[in-house]
């Protein structure tokens, strides 16, 4: 059972990784992106992509170079069409968001073929560190799970002790005072979602590390990001690390019963919490 919760844990900080971008969108521009998963995808293609044309033997460098494209990209993207959908009415940003799912989906498949790939980490993905005499966990899931909770730490502390952090508190309590008060609600909100996608990008790049990916499997990472944050409560970064671990053990203990019972079950949890707890398990409070 110990080896069960420790790999939901380390499952648990992959999602988090998928849910963090998605969680500051919804907080600062409580805009739910629908192209969350395929985002991750598509980040993870640009590293592979990287890889191929570089001839590079270890991928870091690669990641690194993709970062700042990745904030460009969102920052654009929110610029030029997000914004256009922001508002009272949650409908516009789900129609355009899953309007850019299926495009980058098609586009991935024209580019990539159906066929799965994996980002190659040489001795990283096959190397573990022992705990004690019959058990010990992958190098690769702790580095991972290292990552995600630096980004989560990281981000929590952006929101409360840094002047951008206010910036986008002030604009998600009130963007009309906020813009009275001098703020220019668009270039935050471009800034918050180019962050996110820095936050996508690595989240990618780790899952195209961690296993295999290919271009239909957006829409199950986008899945598994939206249960982890609304188990853990909507725009919180501390609620997504832990509804993302509370989702990750899920799984694995279903696993544990019975291989085709893993996804189920964390389904069931996400279920239970939107019955008894709607708002979430740590929720956003101001």
């Amino acid at each position: 059972m110990l080896e069960t919760l420790l790999q939901g844990v380390l499952l648990g900080g992959l999602y988090t990784l998928f849910a963090l971008g998605q969680s500051l969108m919804f907080g600062v521009m409580r805009l739910t992106n629908t192209a969350q998963g395929d985002f991750i995808i598509l980040g993870a293609f640009a590293v592979i992509a990287g890889v191929s044309m570089t001839g590079a033997a270890v991928p870091w460098g690669v990641v690194l170079a993709v970062l700042p494209l990745a904030f460009g990209f969102g920052y654009l993207l929110q610029r030029h069409v997000l914004n256009g959908t922001l508002g009272k009415d949650p409908l516009p940003s789900l129609v355009v968001t899953f309007g850019l799912s299926i495009v980058i989906q098609n586009l991935l498949l024209e580019l990539f073929s159906a066929d799965p790939r994996a980002i190659e980490v040489g001795a990283l993905a096959t190397a573990s560190v022992p705990l004690g005499d019959s058990l010990a966990l992958g190098a690769l899931p702790l580095v991972i799970l290292a990552v995600a909770l630096a980004a989560t730490a990281a981000m929590q502390w952006m929101f409360a002790r840094t002047p951008l952090g206010r910036t986008f508190r002030a604009v998600s309590d009130d963007r009309e005072i906020a813009e009275l008060m001098g703020l220019r609600a668009k270039q935050v909100y471009a800034l918050a979602t180019g962050i996110a996608f820095v936050l996508i990008a690595i989240a990618g790049a780790l899952q195209g590390m961690r296993t295999t990916v290919s271009p239909s499997d957006g829409p199950l990472l986008l899945l598994f990001a939206f249960e982890a944050v609304i188990i853990g409560g909507m725009g919180s970064f501390w609620g997504t690390l832990a509804g993302a671990m509370i989702l990750g053990i899920a799984q694995q203990v279903g696993f544990r019963i019975d291989p085709g019972w893993g996804i189920w079950f964390g389904h069931l949890v996400f279920l239970a919490v939107l019955v008894l707890r709607p708002q979430g398990l740590f929720p956003k409070t101001r």
